[in-house]
């Protein structure tokens, strides 16, 4: 009867003001149910409409999450959970009203969402489902649970041996009727549970003892069902030998583990991996080192390194010395050789003793071969980015390049360059550096080497941004990330977006630096170093020093993880700490810096870049410090720098220009200071020459020479022009001090005709002498567009027409010889 009154409705709702909502389960509506006769009917009227109602996605259940509880959940959280209801609404509410009711879901702790279990409102929904199920229909449903999301009607017809294939059949038809179980592919015999919390709901109903006898009975089962092609599958049955518990048979789990292990790194799965590999050694307890237990240490070490564990660094390096040593005394040569040419990230600074483990490698092969060309490569970057040792790498290099053309190996050559290339870089040869990654790069398209495609971008990269190419970078920068991805590897990933966050950070585009940064950051990982230097730098140079902390204090916490050497971590918290200093005015970590400073510094395995940051680090200090002696040694060490940017921190010229106004130099430091700007402008690094403007300014007021008050009020309000601009806050509050300043000198200065400046008189002079607005600009280490202002004002102050008028007008008012 209420179904016919709502037709009734249906038909005379056109002309009214009223609006009816009713909601239905469509998962329990058949073609016999009156309610399908009355969804016809309603479908012709005109004033119907119906909305599906579909599940949560993963976006859409972080955000109920927070509305219905005001917290922010972790990612790993709202991963889980969805994991688990799939977004089925009811089955979210409940998950999180129980997390909620445990305290799991607090704004100090947010949960990785390990542990949940079903709440027990969704187990009764569940049950209340099942129950309409005849006896054989829950009993084939609890084993195909087992089994797991997904199985098969062979599988069942195995297990369930007191029923027939056609009952079989019959009871899965009464389970896909309920909607509890669908075929999710064209597959014939192929199912899975339409939920995962009705399959976790019947496996948890068998007991202990009853489960894990039912998963060595399925993993027999499946290894017969697979025969031959039980290897594809060694996943699902090192599941089951797992899952059977005291029942087990360690040695076929061990096997299926490896073969898991080694399936999931080829699909990039290397969380999965690695937790395959460690199962396994866990398995195998304390046994002489065997074949099994080499491969498992192998693979073990390469899911590691493709996750970037860095603080892992010697456990990798053990595991892979270890298999190294079985597979060389067994006379195994080839898994000796794979062992050495595992990739290791670019650890520069890690003292990994990889050199040796290579050398041991080259030992075992014939010197003029292939094998002996891939290992050389290798051994010329161990040898020149740890051990120091460039002319030894170099030879390296030279071997291995003769033995790749000699092959016709496009991609050992390729390799073989980006290496070499990588450690000029670190031996502070950007041009050599630059070269070699370029002709690898050309390279490329023959080879098909994503990693190494990526590696010479990098190297390409740290060439140009030390010695100002930014224009170069871009083209470099944008197509890391789709090869980074394709790779699927984290530190690969790091890499790129790192790179690309460089770019914008270094033309003093915050948004989209900030934007790259927050991406990287969620989905590389909270903890790496590049990563964190570009956010610190970025949240002070805006303002936000709040930010800015929270990101040192990560770049600290990493610093505190590594151990003490010239890794990146410690060059880096040498050189950010003085540079927030700097932008600060707060001086209380500046002993951090010194000490991190330091340790690179007296670390043999430094390389030469290294060393050089780190000097600039103690040269900031020096200024800071008004310390006059370090300061003239820091000087002598970094004039080889000139022309050239510390990382992407601070032009070697400024610091320099800093240096000489420390020791008392005012002249030679406002010629540093001017080099800078040369180099700023080229570059296009439009933040550091925010900088080098104030600081030149600094100098200038400081030295008050005949024209200085001027000048330095035209680069301070370049200065000022450019940090607003860039919202670079505290340089703004900075530049506005000194401006003042400036100001007030210029107040006490000989005044000239129709109100002309001190810099308006200078840039008529050089008019008059007939140079151009570029010759003028450089002379006067101004921009273009600042003359073109000043000659704009000269020539409306004077009533000049042109430029020959304004020359003319100046030898008149005897403002040139």
């Amino acid at each position: 009867p209420s179904l016919l009154l709502l037709e009734f409705l249906a038909r005379e709702m056109g002309a009214s003001r009223l609006l009816v909502v009713g909601t239905y389960r469509d998962v329990e509506l058949s073609r016999q149910h009156p309610l399908s006769e009355t969804l016809a009917q309603l479908s012709r009227e005109l004033v119907f409409q119906r909305q599906s109602l579909r599940r949560f996605s993963q976006e859409d259940t972080q955000h109920f999450i927070e509305a219905s509880t005001g917290i922010r959940p972790s990612q790993e959280l709202v991963e889980t959970i969805y994991a688990h209801t799939e977004g089925n609404p009811f089955f979210t509410t409940e998950v999180i009203r129980l997390l909620s009711e445990q305290g799991e879901l607090t704004a100090e702790e947010t949960g990785d969402g390990q542990g949940i279990r079903i709440p027990e409102g969704v187990r009764e929904v569940i049950g209340q489902r099942l129950n309409r199920l005849s006896e054989e229909c829950n009993q084939m449903l609890t084993t195909a649970s087992i089994i797991g999301r997904e199985f098969r009607l062979d599988q069942l017809v195995r297990l369930m041996e007191e029923l027939s294939e056609d009952r079989c059949l019959e009871v899965i038809e009464e389970a896909l009727a309920a909607r509890v179980i669908e075929e999710p592919t064209q597959e014939m015999g192929s199912y899975q549970f339409t939920h995962a919390l009705i399959q976790e709901t019947l496996a948890t109903e068998v007991s202990a003892i009853r489960r894990g006898r039912m998963h060595r009975r399925i993993a027999e089962t499946l290894e017969h069902l697979y025969g031959s092609e039980a290897e594809a599958h060694a996943a699902e049955l090192a599941h089951h030998w797992t899952e059977a518990g005291a029942g087990t048979d360690s040695e076929k789990l061990v096997h299926y583990l490896i073969g898991a292990g080694e399936q999931a790194l080829q699909t990039h799965g290397y969380e999965i991996a690695l937790a395959h590999f460690q199962r396994a050694l866990k398995v195998k307890g304390r046994k002489p080192l065997d074949a099994e237990t080499a491969a498992l240490l192998f693979g073990l070490a390469r899911a590691r390194l493709a996750m970037n564990q860095r603080g892992l660094v010697q456990e990798v390096l053990a595991s892979l010395n270890l298999a190294f040593d079985y597979y060389a005394q067994a006379g195994e040569v080839a898994q000796a050789v794979a062992i050495a040419e595992c990739p290791l990230p670019n650890w520069t600074g890690s003292l990994t003793g990889m050199a040796q483990l290579v050398a041991r490698a080259l030992a075992l092969v014939d010197p003029d071969s292939h094998e002996a060309g891939r290992l050389l490569c290798l051994y010329g970057s161990f040898l020149g980015t740890e051990e120091g040792d460039y002319e030894g790498a170099q030879a390296a290099f030279d071997r291995a390049l003769a033995i790749a053309r000699q092959e016709g190996d496009v991609r050992l050559e390729m390799r073989t360059l980006v290496h070499a290339g990588r450690v000029d870089n670190q031996n502070h040869d950007q041009q050599a550096g630059l070269e070699k990654a370029l002709q690898a790069l050309d390279l490329a398209p023959r080879a098909d080497d994503p990693r190494t495609e990526l590696y010479a971008r990098y190297v390409a990269m740290y060439a140009l941004r030390i010695t100002g190419g930014l224009d170069a970078m871009p083209r470099l920068a944008s197509p890391m990330l789709p090869l980074a991805e394709r790779l699927r590897d984290r530190y690969w990933l790091m890499v790129a977006f790192a790179n690309n966050v460089l770019v914008s950070w270094l033309q003093g585009d915050w948004s989209k630096a900030r934007d790259l940064s927050d991406r990287s950051l969620e989905y590389v990982g909270s903890q790496e170093v590049a990563l964190l230097v570009y956010r610190t730098m970025l949240e002070y140079q805006v303002g936000d020093f709040d930010q800015g902390e929270v990101y040192l204090e990560r770049l600290l916490e990493e610093v505190r993880r590594n151990p003490p050497g010239p890794t990146l971590a410690f060059t880096s918290i040498a050189i950010v700490i003085p540079l927030v200093v700097r932008i600060t005015g707060e001086s209380s970590m500046l002993d951090v810096a010194e000490s991190a400073a330091q340790t690179v510094l007296s670390s043999p395995s430094a390389t030469p870049h290294r060393i050089l940051v780190a000097r600039a680090s103690l040269a900031l200090l020096a200024v800071r410090r008004d310390d006059k002696a370090t300061a003239e040694e820091q000087y002598a060490v970094l004039q080889s720098g000139r022309n050239t940017m510390i990382e992407s921190a601070v032009a070697v010229d400024r610091l320099l220009g800093l240096l000489t106004q420390t020791m008392g130099q005012l002249d030679q430091a406002v010629t540093h200071f001017g080099d800078a700007l040369v180099f700023c402008r080229k570059a296009g690094y439009r933040p550091e020459l925010a900088w080098s403007l104030c600081d030149y300014a600094d100098c200038l007021l400081q030295r008050g020479a005949s024209g200085d008050g001027a000048k330095a009020l035209s680069l301070l309000e370049e200065s000022l022009a450019i940090s607003t601009e860039l919202g670079m806050r505290p340089l703004m509050e900075r530049v506005n001090e000194r401006l003042e300043r400036a100001r007030a000198q210029l107040e006490t200065a000989p005044t000239y005709p129709d109100g002309l400046t001190q810099r308006e008189v200078e840039v008529l002079a050089l008019v008059a002498a007939g140079m151009s607005n570029a010759s003028i600009a450089e002379q006067l280490v101004i921009s273009p567009n600042t003359v073109i202002r000043h000659v704009s004002n000269i020539l409306s102050k004077t009533g000049c027409a042109n430029r020959t008028e304004a020359a003319r007008y100046a030898t008149q008012a005897g403002l040139v010889p």
